[in-house]
């Protein structure tokens, strides 16, 4: 099962917006790794394909100029990599900066039925049918005194120094 992250536009009504949202697979991106530039571009990341395509060959250059060779394609393999791992959160970032919210996440095996579970969700609550806060006292939480005895790790830890 994939995990999609639902991105709606900013829309006056809740009805268009889901018509517009946007379902991104949070994973790994082959095709970003393969081609990052180009992937960034085809979905509108200018800035970012722009600082993949400097960056490998960046370091393509410094590789062959130090002489390091295979050193430098290996390093310019980095970008891919980075690309392809956090492509996907570069986009829903890119949406987040255009105005789009994020609704929340869809599981499911495929972008079809991840749609259709988006799309059965329950209705958002509208204001009449929100249940209306109450003032109440604060809950005291009991607090544990400090342990004397010392621990591995940070189970013991009381936060001083």
């Amino acid at each position: 099962m994939a995990i999609y992250v639902v991105m709606e536009p900013p829309a006056a009504n809740a009805a268009a917006a889901a018509e517009r949202a946007v379902l991104v697979r949070d994973g790994f991106a082959f095709l970003a790794f393969l081609a990052p530039p180009l992937w960034l571009l085809w979905h509108r990341l200018w800035i970012e394909a722009a600082l993949a395509f400097a960056v490998g060959v960046g370091l393509t250059a410094l590789g062959e100029t130090a002489g390091f060779g295979f050193t430098g394609a290996v390093l310019s393999l980095l970008v891919s990599i980075f690309v392809g791992l956090e492509g996907q959160a570069l986009r829903v970032n890119a949406l987040r900066r255009r105005g789009w919210r994020e609704w929340g996440v869809v599981e499911a095996s495929d972008l079809g039925d991840a749609e259709i579970r988006y799309l059965a969700r329950e209705p958002a609550a509208t204001p009449a049918q929100e249940v209306p806060r109450t003032l109440a006292a604060p809950v005291a939480t009991p607090v544990r005194p400090a342990s004397s005895t010392p621990a591995l790790g940070l189970l013991g830890y009381t936060g001083r120094p």
